[in-house]
């Protein structure tokens, strides 16, 4: 086999998702209406055949291939692997919700190519693949944010693409300042390139390309689109954009501070840091007033970008910082699906006094809630809390035990706004929603064949949380080079 041919068979997981989205939609163009089901299964599959076709690259030296273009690693098949399944769980998390819409074939091909962009985030060695991977996950994603139609949806999309092309300009203007700084795009030549640059070109470029990987991630500054967009979707489609592309945007910042930001004569370090704090910070406080059950986990999911944006900032720093960061997304990804499932299985039930009202009576839906909840907060033996600790560890041995201070404060302070949710759950009888919240001035109809779906996911979410936590060292042994 050429050259070319084993480099485009190393990229055989991202070539299943595209094979995958492509089958998906012409089969969707020959298929009834009543039987889009088989277009969903369709993706699944493909979800499924990445996942599997990226177990023997696991644990694996690195490799780059396409002129350094595309990085095969440790942190790329963590990515690979979380995003695949991730995919595969919302699509069938959404399923109830898309069951007979027109454009239900095209949802779930919106799904595999907004996944192949996060992948494509995580494991770009160039600033021009990072461009077209930033686009990727951004397109589909603005697609999907509307998809129900309605008043909030249509806001929910076009707040979401209005704030996407604010920030895609000023991530072309950081690249562009970089490769005039640089004369380069592949991060090695970047990398060396760097010290003698001209520091107003190369801070307009960090800047600028932190900016764009920020807002796929959902940090602060660029978190103003995540709250009304959470709010705006179905459940389904509000996990899928917290979780995907956070994925990939938080391994794509880890690799630009790791490799070419780490030469460069700017504190990129602290920048990183402050991010962290403002996004767990203000992400926290944002959270304890909230009512509304999807705004509320909006919240938590900036706040969490804080924590993750402390592996962020020392991963030039510490050889904590891979292993920390494949726990912490693994963790994060099931956890945060788990609790937007819960939310999904009274996706009519708007505040939580609604949603506890609507799911009287599902004690174990309840439990698997409060377990996916103490999950987020990192609570042991949840697989977020080894993720903290990891995290923290990492930032620790990166010398800024003030920022773990900080994460440690964050943390306790946000068990009131997830408590406020698991109180109004386990309360025996949950108080009725207002009349004007609610149709017919009462709790809201839940048809139990709807329900089972997202309780399946909340089941599983919940106890693959606790295996992760409990077999962490067995993940990291399988997912990471040895």
């Amino acid at each position: 086999m050429s050259s070319e041919g084993q480099e485009a068979l190393q990229l055989l997981p991202e070539m299943i998702l595209l094979f995958g989205a492509v089958g998906a939609l012409l089969l969707g163009l020959w298929t009834p209406q009543d039987r889009q089901w088989r277009v969903r299964l369709v993706v699944i599959i493909a979800c499924l055949g990445s996942a599997i076709a990226t177990v023997p690259s696991l644990g694996g030296p690195t490799e780059r291939v396409f002129d350094d273009a595309w990085v095969i690693d440790g942190t790329t098949g963590v990515v690979r692997l979380l995003v695949a399944l991730t995919v595969a769980g919302i699509a069938a998390l959404a399923s109830p919700s898309l069951s007979g819409h027109p454009r239900e074939t095209e949802a779930y091909v919106l799904m595999l190519l907004g996944g192949l962009g996060a992948i494509a985030l995580a494991a770009g060695g160039d600033l021009l693949l990072l461009v077209a991977a930033y686009l990727l996950a951004s397109v589909p994603l603005y697609a999907l944010a509307g998809f129900t139609k309605d008043a909030r949806g249509t806001e929910a999309a076009l707040k979401y693409y209005l704030m996407g092309a604010l920030v895609g300009v000023l991530m072309l203007v950081g690249i562009a300042s970089l490769v005039l700084a640089t004369g380069a795009t592949s991060y090695p030549d970047v990398a060396e390139a760097l010290p003698t640059a001209p520091a107003p070109l190369v801070a307009v470029g960090v800047l600028g390309v932190l900016a764009g990987v920020g807002f796929k991630a959902g940090a602060v500054p660029m978190h103003f689109w995540l709250p009304d967009v959470t709010a705006g979707t179905t459940p389904a489609m509000a996990a899928y954009i917290t979780t995907i592309p956070k994925i990939g945007a938080v391994a794509a910042a880890f690799r630009l501070v790791a490799e070419p930001f780490a030469t460069s004569t700017l504190n990129v370090t602290l920048l990183v840091a402050v991010i962290a704090v403002a996004s767990m910070t203000l992400g926290n406080l944002a959270a304890f007033n909230q009512t509304e059950v999807l705004r509320l986990l909006a919240y938590s999911s900036i706040s969490q970008v804080g924590y993750l944006f402390m592996v962020v900032a020392v991963a030039a720093r510490s050889d904590l910082g891979v292993p920390a960061l494949a726990t912490y997304l693994a963790g994060y990804a099931v956890t945060n699906v788990g609790a937007f499932a819960a939310a999904a299985a009274a996706s009519q039930a708007r505040t939580l006094a609604d949603w506890a009202t609507t799911i009287r009576g599902q004690r174990w839906l309840v439990a698997g809630l409060v377990v996916c909840l103490l999950g987020l907060v990192g609570t042991p033996p949840t697989a977020v809390f080894v993720g903290k600790l990891a995290v923290f560890s990492a930032a620790w041995d990166g010398g800024l035990a003030w920022l773990v201070v900080i994460a440690a404060i964050n943390t306790v302070a946000s068990l009131f706004y997830y408590l406020r949710w698991i109180a109004a759950a386990v309360q025996p009888d949950p108080v009725r929603p207002d009349p004007q919240s609610a149709p017919n001035g009462g709790g809201i109809a839940v048809d139990q064949q709807v329900l089972r779906g997202p309780m399946t996911t909340v089941y599983i979410a919940a106890v693959m949380s606790v295996l992760l936590g409990i077999g962490s060292s067995v993940w990291l042994t399988v997912a990471l080079p040895r």
